[in-house]
């Protein structure tokens, strides 16, 4: 039974190393790459560029004439007139036509020429925001990137602080049975232990939930052994640092989406106006018909003589008073012609122009055109305001950035000295000269500042990552779309 535990247990390790070996490991630019192709938002966003791109194809449908087939065929039962005798009679009869009709705008107050002027506008601020969105993903993909990185970093520092405080807990052991220390110092190193442990598995929660979130933002369907590379390479490699923030902020205001952004919007409003004050000049349009019919009825072929009445007074002759006869005709019915003869025979043509000239309306139209004119001038502030928040934010972000360096370095400096102060504690500890008390607060110390190394060395990076793209400088290059 042992046997085959021990095999049980061997075949199972083997395959958790083979799994393993299968995990797909990510690296930053992977992981960018993945998200804005798979990312929901920009998926979304994607979609809108589309629709942008249906509105410019149905503003220049408006330059194109309309044309428009009719077709229809009735059956008339009951009391009708007899169309060839004039009779009213109960009868069924059916009627046939068709037609076509045609009509193009020549002048609208250049309406169609702004409307189509603005949807090309409007495709390229769907495009900007397309961008603009991307962007975002990626620096959001950067931080829980980085955020993995730190946690992970983080674990190895506390699983190494395990490490230690159990080797030493064996050393404490074998130096209270030899009487060096005293047994107190035991139950104070199993509380570290403890406490150790606790901290190992807050940072391994952690691990797994900032996993999670950059798996979710990627839109990973499986992510239970989602992992990224352990890359801790902290050099500015475009020394962006080394640049002064007007320069910066210049650059930015080239090549940021968000003024681009606004920029277009504002053109947009410009058009807007421009159509609306379109509305108060007159229209010219010009339209086009064709129709024909066609009958089921019996026609007139020819006439016959009436034999039941040959003849009808019509008068009398002035002075003799002698009555004037006419004779009297039967008509000959006949079926009715061939459906395409009735087309050709009854076809007709309507063509003309239509001037609409507006006098009053209610003052919708110049209502319209204040509106819209509101509306620019909104969009001339919220593009004044892109710009200052633009500004506020470059020197922010170099401000952090440069804050966030002086950080590192200050807890490097901070690390190595208590590193000298834990190994200073641990020479003296290992002679006796030191308790166990006073020797777990030298060591939790260090705990604490190679913690905050790792935190500021990742705050720094990520702060330079934001101030590179405020210079123009993406993580990964992002695709435009024309």
């Amino acid at each position: 039974m042992k046997k085959i535990n021990y095999i049980n247990i061997a075949l199972l390790f083997l395959i958790g190393l083979s799994s393993q070996a299968q995990t797909k490991v990510w690296t930053l630019e992977e992981c960018v790459r993945y998200a804005l192709e798979n990312n929901i938002t920009i998926q979304n966003s994607e979609l809108d560029v589309k629709n942008a791109d249906i509105d410019k194809k149905d503003a220049f449908g408006r330059y194109l004439p309309s044309v428009n087939g009719s077709a229809s065929h009735s059956w008339n039962i009951g009391l009708n007139q007899d169309v060839t005798t004039g009779v009213l009679r109960n009868q069924t009869t059916q009627y046939s036509s068709v037609g076509i009709n045609a009509g193009v705008d020549i002048y609208k107050g250049l309406q169609n020429q702004n409307t189509y002027r603005r949807a090309k506008l409007s495709m390229i601020a769907s495009q900007y925001q397309l961008l603009k969105i991307q962007e975002d993903v990626s620096l959001n993909v950067a931080n829980a990137f980085l955020q993995i990185l730190s946690f992970k970093e983080d674990l190895k520092v506390k699983k190494e602080q395990l490490s230690i405080d159990e080797k030493r807990l064996k050393r404490s052991e074998e130096m209270v049975k030899a009487g060096t220390i005293p047994r107190g110092d035991l139950f104070d190193l199993k509380a570290t232990i403890a406490t150790d442990k606790q901290n190992i598995t807050v940072s391994e929660n952690s691990l797994l939930i900032s996993k999670l979130s950059l798996a979710q933002l990627l839109q990973l369907k499986e992510f239970v052994d989602f992992d990224v590379v352990d890359n801790t390479n902290i050099n500015d490699e475009n020394n962006i640092l080394s640049q002064k923030p007007i320069d910066i902020y210049n650059k930015a205001k080239e090549t940021r989406t968000e003024l681009k952004l606004a920029q277009t919007n504002l053109e947009i409003a410009e058009k807007n106006v421009a159509i609306a004050k379109g509305a108060y000049q007159p229209t010219l349009s010009a339209f086009y018909g064709f129709n024909t019919r066609a009958s089921y009825s019996d026609i007139i072929t020819g006439s016959t003589p009436n034999l039941a009445h040959p003849t009808s007074q019509i008068g009398f002759v002035e002075g003799t008073n002698q009555a004037v006869l006419q004779n009297n005709y039967s008509p000959v019915l006949g079926g009715p012609l061939p459906i395409f003869d009735q087309f050709s025979n009854n076809k007709g043509q309507n063509f003309g122009l239509q001037l609409n000239v507006p006098i009053f309306n209610g003052f919708s139209v110049r209502n319209n055109v204040e509106r819209n004119k509101v509306s620019l001038e909104k969009s001339k502030i919220d593009l004044e305001q892109k710009s200052l928040d633009l500004q506020r934010n470059v020197y922010t972000a170099f401000t952090d950035a440069k804050g966030s360096l002086n950080t590192y370095e200050s807890a490097t400096v901070a690390l190595e000295a208590r590193q000298q102060s834990y190994d200073y504690a641990k020479e003296k500890y290992d002679v006796g000269l030191m308790n166990s008390f006073d020797f777990t607060q030298a060591q939790t110390l260090l705990t604490n500042a190679q913690s905050d190394v790792i935190r500021t060395k990742y705050e720094y990076i990520f702060r330079v990552k934001i101030l590179e793209f405020y210079f123009g400088i993406p993580i990964v290059p992002i695709s435009k779309t024309n």
